[in-house]
């Protein structure tokens, strides 16, 4: 227990450093001169760094367990956030950002190989959906507490404390958390891989759905509520601080939500299917109506952290085809995909921003900001709805006594079901 707390500790400050910038956003524009298109970039730079780890951190996990591949990475975030502290530029803020995001991508990661190494696979959902909700006080400290602070020791010496706090989890992680045993190939002499995932059939339309399930409220949270605020209703980073908290305790809230709904309801997919209508019907209104008054703004971004967040039993719905011995690997592939979608869409919005005429054209560039939005979660939630769901009750006792990518109980790949 004590290795999934200082775990869950590092995933704390990986939830904030995904969503800080949209409370320091103002501030990094006045001083280093920087835009709303650059902060999404930097933003992009932390996801998509995040994203491609996933792919040697699946590898170290199964080799060499989440101790070391959790602590030696969140040592780099250390380094990135002091980078960060020293930025002067653009340049220097993605560069860190990228970097932070290096140093972040193995400890949630960490905590899911534990959860399904040790615990019962019906519990795989709610176990991740709770760590995820205790993480996301990072976002709430990167809110209405991070203003404060900026206000009070200014936003370099903040990142310096924060820097200082990475290396001592990272230390923690290293000294406290213990690696399950190592489980072994059923195929002697041959380990496995990312092919042998990525020949599983039914992953495949769980894919596009886990690429933009996180997207949304990833970049309402992280980027673009400051910016928009800012320049749309002229609120200070106080203000903002303030709706980011708001956001930030309804993703926590959201998270815990959902930790029971999947065994409640035997099913993954549909209360995945039905979580993802709120938040396509509010970022669809704000397509709709870029600049409603301040307090309607500010409910729709809410409501879609409230409701944006299966990410739990998404994974959890992946997961039931992944073997055992394949776990790690299978586990950051999922993550792969969910956060390279919510970095994609950072770089994709940015540019729809700044074609659409940037901070200048106002109201309509947000609106083609949340037309992308819309229109790329629609479309993923149409590719999911092929996808064979995944009932808690059908969980057997290991994925590693059965063929690859077959869960008890079924046989065709693609099942509207």
């Amino acid at each position: 227990m004590a290795g999934i707390v200082i775990l869950c500790c590092g995933y704390v400050l990986s939830q904030f450093f995904r969503s800080f910038l949209a409370v320091l956003a103002p501030t990094l524009i006045d001083e280093l001169g920087v835009g709303a298109d650059d902060l999404s970039f930097a933003l992009g730079a932390w996801f998509g760094a995040f994203s491609l780890m996933q792919f040697p951190v699946g590898i170290w996990l199964d080799r060499y367990g989440p101790r070391r591949t959790g602590g030696f990475l969140l040592a780099v975030a250390a380094a990135g956030a002091a980078m960060f502290a020293l930025s002067t530029g653009a340049a220097g803020l993605i560069g860190a950002m990228a970097l932070i995001g290096i140093g972040c991508s193995a400890v949630l990661m960490s905590a899911m190989y534990i959860f399904a190494r040790q615990f019962d696979a019906a519990r795989f959902a709610a176990l991740s959906s709770v760590f995820i909700a205790g993480g996301n006080l990072g976002n709430i400290l990167g809110s209405a507490p991070l203003a404060a602070a900026v206000a009070a020791w200014g936003w370099r010496a903040t990142l310096g404390g924060l820097s200082a706090a990475s290396l001592l989890v990272a230390i923690g992680v290293l000294a406290v958390v213990r690696d399950p045993a190592r489980v072994e190939s059923p195929n002697v002499g041959r380990e496995g891989g990312f092919r042998d995932l990525l020949a599983i059939g039914a992953l495949w339309p769980i894919f596009p759905c886990i690429f933009l399930g996180y997207a949304v409220a990833g970049g309402m949270r992280g980027i673009w509520s400051g910016p928009y605020f800012a320049g749309m209703h002229g609120w200070s980073n106080a203000e903002i601080g303030g709706v980011a908290l708001a956001m930030a305790m309804a993703l926590t809230v959201g998270g815990l939500g959902y930790a029971p709904l999947d065994r409640v309801f035997n099913t993954r997919k549909w209360v995945v299917m039905a979580g993802a209508m709120p938040v396509l019907a509010a970022i669809g209104g704000l397509a709709i109506r870029p600049a409603p008054d301040a307090a309607t703004a500010a409910l729709a971004m809410t409501a879609i952290c409230l409701f944006g967040t299966s990410y739990a039993v998404t994974m959890a719905h992946g997961r039931a085809f992944v073997p055992l011995h394949l776990t790690g690997r299978g586990v950051t592939l999922l993550n792969f995909f969910s956060i390279s979608g919510a970095g994609f869409m950072q770089f994709v919005t940015g540019k729809v921003f700044a074609w659409s005429g940037g901070a200048a054209a106002g109201a309509e560039a947000y609106r083609a900001v949340f037309i992308a939005y819309a229109v790329a979660l629609a479309a993923s939630l149409a590719l999911y709805a092929w996808s064979r769901d995944a009932r808690p009750s059908e969980d057997g006792a290991s994925t590693a006594q059965r063929p690859i990518g077959q869960s008890p109980g079924k046989s065709r790949p693609w099942s509207a079901g």
